[in-house]
Formats: structure tokens, sequence, C-alpha cells
């Protein structure tokens, strides 16, 4: 039996996997062959996107894995175009018909765009989703504390997940406080520091990987689990994909967790919501 990383319970009820599988930048046939053979190593979570342009092959991917549709924890965002309380809804019956599936566990507004400055319809149609039962859990993506009290405010719904970019370059304290605060879950994208790999050969991080025995990602993705984080990983290689998911059986020492989050560069290392969105 394939290992499978262990839930956590979301403010709407639902169990989301602590790690999953990331697809951006992978294409539809990418998609299709990387996700049933993540499925069969163990992942349950995967992680896909309108703006990612895969959701067919994502659909087709977990069909080809096999696991009952129960079992598995799938996440979609929407484009701004989407952003309105009626829109919202299209959003998600498109997503699922690409995806080919009945309902999501989790629909995210991918940007806030406040420029557009249609988040908070956005948000009114998400609410509206969820007593539906046609989304399981709702959120957002890169939205700042400004954005997340804008919505709150306007709805009294709380999300289920606000999932930004994080890693130990780009620790994002003044959110994860805000998230802990709400009871948000904070799931981190781009986790060990997007494609150039510059996170994973960083002293400190090579230092711990020799120290521990583990791979460098390893260490970084086992931080994101030390905070009390949610991941969503890329990797379309089957070696990585297993060392991926193997991140439950050990622990960091609490001094090696504070070496990493030192990394930080601040918050101007990540990309800006305010300023960039699609």
């Amino acid at each position: 039996m394939a290992p499978t990383a262990p839930t956590v319970k979301l403010t709407h009820g639902a169990d989301m996997p602590l790690l999953g599988l990331g697809t951006w930048p992978m294409d539809d046939t990418e998609a299709e062959r990387v996700i049933a053979e993540a499925i069969g190593l163990g992942y349950r979570l995967v992680d896909t996107a309108e703006n990612y342009r895969n959701e067919r092959g994502v659909g087709l991917g977990l069909k080809a894995s096999g696991v009952a549709r129960e079992d598995l924890f799938v996440t979609s965002k929407f484009n701004k175009e989407w952003h309105g309380v009626d829109l919202a809804a299209d959003a998600a019956e498109r997503r699922l018909d690409l995806l080919g599936l009945d309902y999501l566990d989790l629909l995210l507004i991918h940007w806030p765009n406040p420029q557009h400055g249609k988040y908070t319809e956005a948000w009114q149609g998400l609410a509206r989703l969820l007593e539906s039962g046609r989304v399981k859990a709702i959120g957002t993506s890169n939205f700042k504390p400004a954005h997340l009290d804008r919505v709150i405010d306007a709805t009294g719904v709380v999300p289920d997940v606000n999932q930004i970019q994080l890693s130990p370059y780009t620790t994002r304290a003044e959110a994860r406080a805000y998230h802990a605060d709400k009871g948000i879950v904070t799931q981190s994208w781009s986790p060990i520091g997007g494609e150039g790999g510059e996170v994973r050969k960083d002293p400190v991080v090579t230092a711990l990987a020799e120290k521990y025995g583990r791979t460098p990602v390893q260490i970084v993705l086992r931080w994101h689990l030390e905070l009390g984080l949610a991941v969503a990983v890329k990797s379309a290689n089957t070696e990585r994909l297993e060392q991926n998911l193997d991140v439950f059986g050990f622990a960091l020492e609490a001094a090696d967790v504070a070496a990493l989050t030192a990394l930080d560069r601040g918050e101007g290392a990540a990309a800006d919501s305010d300023k960039f969105g699609h």
C-alpha cells in the first residue's frame, strides 16, 4: 500500500491532504500521465487551475488512476473574467466540465486583481457554491490580509484555504499569522522556490540535507510541514515524486526550522498581488 499524506480539517468540514501534486506547467498529455502515476504512488491531492490549461488532462489522469473519486482531493482556480456572483458559478461549471467531475473539493479565486475590483463579488459567488454542494471547500490564492478582510467583512464567510507563494526565501510571516488567527489553512505554492532551484542549493539547506540524510527538497518540504503549512509541489519525475511524498517519517529540530526561516528575503521577494494577477 502506497503511503499517503495526513490530512487537515478545513473550516467547512473537508479533509485536505497536507501535501499534494501541483501541475503547473504541465500540458494535458503530461498531466494525464503524471497524475495517474502520482496517485499510484500515494498522492491524493491534485492542484490545477484554469490558467494552467491542463484541466482536461488532469481529469483523464484522475480517471486513469483507478482510485475512487471520494478518496481524491481536487483543487482548481479561476481567472478574473469570472469575478462576479453568477460568474463564479459559471467558472465552477467550466472547471467541472473540463475535469469530467461532479464536484470540486476546493475552488479558489486565483488572484485578487484589485484593479479589476470584483473579487468580493467572486467570493460571494463561491459562498453560494459551497451551499450548493458542487464545491466542498472554497478559498483564495495570493490574497493579502487586506484582501481577506474585505471578503470576510462582506460575507461573514472565512476561506478554507489561502494558497500563497511561500518558501524559506519568502516566509510570509504576516500572512501566516493572519491565517492562523482566522482559522484559514495556509497552502504553499512554489514551496521550493521555483524552477531555478536556488533554495535547494542554499548552503543552509544542503548542510541540513547532509545532516538528516535527506534530499534538499525533502528538507524544505519538511520545513513547511513543521510550520503547520500545507504544500502543493510539482514534479514529473518518478523518483522525485516518491521523494516529495516521503517527508512524514522524520522531523527537523527546532533550531534547524529556525535556521531555514531565517533565510527569508522579505515580502518583496514574492509576487505582489496588488500589481500582478490574471
